[in-house]
């Protein structure tokens, strides 16, 4: 491996020191290279951010003869001091709202949905303690996390009953009570001062860490390398912290990037120069050293959930040629949020059909308007993305959803899909031929609209400077060609040929208004043809004939619609029972 000037100072270094990596870099081929110039009899811990990652490590030390390199997450290093020996139980999912509502015995003030609220805020409360370093939870203000004023509003007036709350549950799971989360073992595993025998310590994406995990690194005698990209910081809303700008080590840099071409690099750099209005920005330099040649995989990627599956619904209802597609993770999370609430929950409250609700918050809710209420809140950024999807797509739902999961494929086969459908924060450390850009991440005028304002706290800061790391973390992800909506385009940058803009012209405006409601499965303005299906099933002609395609998706129609069961009998030409048990099968229905 031929090393460039950077990497050659970085491995010829010596005492603590922090890389600073841009995307595509070979940060680690980097530290691999930098273990194996280490004396073969020191003890190395290379710290890994997810288990992916620490498994593909595992791969590469090893092809090296590494043997001397262990390699552990902050969690798997946590759990083997901690939970190992001792009889700890732990909850594999976390706990929701309502597990809390019920653990602690909350109960309403009398307002709606108060006891829901208040263990939401406790259960936050309890993630940003075992995420910080602070050894006792009085010592954090959890107003500081905060920014939606009428989350701001019940905090303030609630925030001594929700600190004690917090404090409760933490000693209900220290006192083994109750099964402990990963955040929680991680925590006091910190708060054990633990000594980890190593001559080096190596620590991958710094500019994710939680607090907890680099106050036990810089604790550490051994020598220290963190590594990572300042600019593409994008948990801070898990409360991870930029490691890289709160280490005072000798400061080490990875400028080329290996990826893509100096084009690219040279829009990411333009949307980094954003930061110049809210922040003391450093002007980065990005090599784009990469040739890549026109590929295959093609990725479209989206900075939210709602941006995803609304660009992944408009293109499996445009393009009906297109016969595999692939969602980077699994393709369930992405119309579930992670309490466990689905699409589905939110669109029979929004239908009224409560008693087909699973999840126990939503099932409480009189309306889709309190439910909103509840997602402001309570901060619940996901809550409120799906009640969005569903006051636009309405009953179309479950039609497109099962359309879009008949065209998914398995992870083995993910290389042969014709397009890959991502969020950013899914595909970080991945890299596509092509990158297809969804016109929901923050554009230049918005930034002036947001940075000219007078409510710039440091909260909102923080976020605009995420904002800013999503959009350069997605651009980065290709290789070859990037295509951009010409709203997300820098003023005064010209397009090149690696540089696509994807104009939107007035008729595409008017399509885009419309495409859902006009494409096949459309229901929300052609009443007529909804229940214009064929009148010969009403009969028992069809009674002991296979479930096709058409008539699971008539059925999904009718039920999501409101149709009762019985008059989905009457209709198919089938009995009540085959109609339930046909509806289970779809996910549409629970007992």
């Amino acid at each position: 491996m031929k090393l460039t000037n950077e990497q050659d100072a970085i491995i010829n270094s010596t005492g603590d020191i922090k890389i600073n990596a841009v995307a595509g870099s070979g940060k680690t081929s980097t530290i691999i290279e930098y273990a194996s110039s280490r004396p073969k009899n020191s003890k190395i811990l290379y710290i890994a951010f997810n288990k992916s990652v620490k498994l593909d490590a595992v791969n590469k030390f090893t092809s090296k003869k590494l043997y001397n390199v262990k390699v552990e997450t902050a969690h798997s290093l946590s759990y083997r001091h901690i939970v190992s020996n001792s009889n700890y139980r732990i909850t594999p999912h976390g706990y929701s709202t309502a597990d809390v509502v019920g653990l602690l015995k909350i109960r309403s003030t009398g307002d709606s949905q108060t006891e829901f609220v208040f263990a939401n805020h406790i259960k936050k409360f309890v993630s940003y303690f075992c995420n910080s370093d602070k050894g006792k939870v009085q010592e954090l203000n959890y107003l500081d996390i905060i920014s939606d004023d009428s989350a701001k509003l019940f905090v303030n007036k609630h925030y001594t009953q929700i600190e004690y709350q917090t404090r409760a549950f933490l000693n209900m799971m220290h006192r083994g009570e109750i099964d402990i989360t990963h955040d929680f073992y991680l925590k006091k595993f910190q708060l054990s001062n633990p000594n980890l025998d190593y001559d080096y310590i190596l620590f991958d994406e710094g500019q994710d860490a939680s607090a907890a995990m680099l106050d036990v690194f810089l604790k550490q005698k051994a020598t220290k390398v963190i590594v990572g990209d300042t600019h593409q910081q994008i948990y801070s809303w898990r409360f991870a912290v930029n490691s890289l700008a709160k280490v005072d080590f000798s400061s080490f840099l990875l400028s080329s990037s290996f990826r893509f071409s100096q084009e690219i690099a040279d829009i990411a750099v333009e949307f980094l120069k954003y930061k110049k209005r809210f922040d003391n920005y450093q002007d980065v330099a990005v090599h784009g050293m990469g040739s890549n040649e026109e590929g295959k995989m093609k990725a479209v990627l989206a900075r939210s959930n709602l941006g995803l599956l609304k660009e992944a619904i408009d293109y499996v209802t445009e393009k009906k040629n297109v016969n595999s597609i692939y969602f980077e993770g699994n393709i369930n999370s992405y119309t579930y949020a992670d309490e466990g609430a689905s699409l589905y929950d939110v669109l029979n409250l929004y239908n009224k059909r409560r008693k087909v609700i699973k999840d126990k918050i939503i099932r409480s809710m009189k309306d889709i308007d309190e439910l909103e209420s509840y997602s402001r809140k309570t901060e619940d950024m996901q809550l409120g993305m799906m009640i969005d999807i569903v006051k636009k797509y309405k009953n179309e739902i479950p039609v497109i959803l099962k359309t879009i999961k008949e065209k998914h494929i398995k992870d083995d086969k993910k290389e042969k899909a014709e397009i890959i459908f991502s969020t950013v924060h899914r595909c970080k450390g991945m890299e596509y031929d092509e990158v297809f850009l969804v016109n929901d991440f923050i554009t230049e005028g918005r930034l002036e609209k947001l940075t000219n304002g007078k409510n710039k706290d440091e909260m909102s800061l923080i976020r605009l400077n995420e904002e800013i790391n999503l959009l350069y973390v997605a651009v980065t992800r290709t290789k070859n060609i990037l295509h951009i909506p010409e709203s997300l385009l820098p003023k005064n940058f010209k397009p090149t040929p690696k540089i696509d803009v994807i104009f939107k012209t007035d008729e595409d405006s008017k399509k885009s208004n419309s495409q859902i409601s006009q494409n096949e499965y459309s229901t929300a303005n052609n009443k007529e043809r909804k229940y214009s299906f064929e009148k010969s099933r009403i009969q028992n002609s069809r009674a002991y004939e296979p479930w096709t395609e058409t008539l699971d998706r008539e059925l999904l129609i009718l039920f999501a619609d409101g149709k009762e069961v019985h008059g989905l009998a009457h209709h198919f030409g089938r009995t009540g029972t085959a109609i339930i048990r046909r509806l289970k099968k779809l996910g549409m229905y629970v007992d």
